[in-house]
């Protein structure tokens, strides 16, 4: 589509095997969002149909009983390296008759394969003495017919249920599951396809902002500049401090205890945190056993953690790489309050013929930096 990329479409039942060369020729755009848990991935594939085209059949057919399940995988090669995009699986389909004798237009929507895990209901499986992140590793394990292998990563506090006093069971599908289990732990789930076609990690665990950081993303910088566009934000009423309730078995009295929103794999981004400007008491958590109200605690403080957050657009050509979310970056130019590293929250993959752009969605915990100098 764009010089020096090349994007490569893959299709088929279970199994996808690269498209035949009609049904490439007759891809117009593409639109792959990558976001960082608490939605899934998704693609839009739109074609220009003609009453000829092998689409109608392949497509529409495919849409009905015949293949209950189309999967869906894009490979995009930059650099002579390949990147998936997505694996997923086709959910709707769209067609816009063209006006004045012109083609067609039609339209593929689809997510990840966390589809497939949300087809089923499997409640009151029982789950005796199993900590939610060995829960996650046996609902994960149902899926590795589909390349699919588990990433679990243990909560800092783990409530392993004692059988006689209470048994976890399963509630709705396996992804509402997996994503209730992500939730109480202050955790995300999500699916990251590859690194080779028809592979995939399920990640469950929390948003880690540790590591190495992705080529500084440069505003306002002349010849070195590399976004199109670039806003920021600053919301500190977005923080919240969560004070738990823990009883002392013998005394029986309350403590209140505040939960800090900062963790080991949860650093600070900014070096000038807001304070927050409202504590949240957390009354359910009197009842709760002390790992459970801290463990609580620390959820709610980590889906409160974020004040300053950025969104913009840049060319992937001028970047000179893929923007990827769920990882560090740099933003050079920007001004002492918001240079520094941020969290790739989330990020769209636009193409078209002779175009690559990307959207991306960005979040820290406060204003300033914490390093000197950002990866160039």
């Amino acid at each position: 589509m764009v010089s020096g990329i090349r994007l490569t479409l893959m299709i088929g039942p279970v199994v996808s095997l690269p498209a035949a060369r009609p049904v490439v020729e007759a891809l117009t755009s593409v639109e792959v969002t990558v976001a960082s848990g608490e939605e899934a991935s998704g693609f839009e594939l739109n074609f220009s149909l003609d009453k000829r085209s092998p689409l109608n059949t392949l497509f529409l057919v495919s849409g009905g009983t015949g293949i209950p399940l189309v999967r869906v995988i894009l490979v995009v090669t930059l650099g002579g390296a390949p990147h998936v995009l997505i694996d997923g699986v086709m959910t709707h389909h769209q067609l816009q008759p063209g006006t004045a004798g012109g083609p067609s237009t039609l339209r593929v929507q689809g997510t990840d394969l966390s589809a497939v895990m949300d087809y089923l209901e499997f409640d009151g499986v029982p789950y005796p003495a199993m900590s939610p992140a060995v829960r996650a590793l046996a609902v994960i394990a149902k899926y590795a017919w589909l390349g699919i292998a588990p990433i679990v990563i243990p909560s800092v506090i783990e409530d392993i249920p004692i059988p006689i006093e209470r048994i976890p069971r399963h509630k709705g599908t396996d992804l509402d599951y997996l994503k209730l289990l992500a939730y109480e732990a202050g955790y995300v789930f999500y699916l990251e396809p590859g690194p080779a076609p028809g592979a995939s990690f399920a990640y469950w665990g929390p948003e880690i902002r540790v590591g190495e950081a992705q080529p500084a993303l440069n505003v306002d910088m002349d010849a070195h500049t590399n976004v199109e566009s670039i806003s920021f934000r600053f919301d500190k009423q977005a923080k919240e401090t969560p004070v738990v309730f823990i009883q002392e078995p013998f005394s029986k009295v309350t403590l209140p205890i505040p939960i800090p929103d900062v963790t080991p794999l949860n650093p600070p981004l900014g070096l000038v945190p807001p304070i927050p400007p409202r504590i949240r008491f957390l009354d359910d958590t009197a009842h709760m056993s002390p790992l459970r109200a801290a463990l609580h605690g620390l959820a709610h403080a980590a889906r409160h953690a974020d004040a300053v957050f950025a969104s913009g657009t840049l060319d992937v050509l001028r970047y000179g790489r893929l923007l990827r979310s769920r990882r560090l970056v740099g933003v050079r130019g920007a001004g002492q309050a918001f240079d520094g590293l941020y969290y790739v929250k989330s990020v769209t993959h636009s193409l078209k013929p002779g175009e690559y752009r990307q959207r991306f969605e960005l979040a820290r915990n406060g204003l300033m930096s914490t390093v000197a100098r950002v990866p160039a």
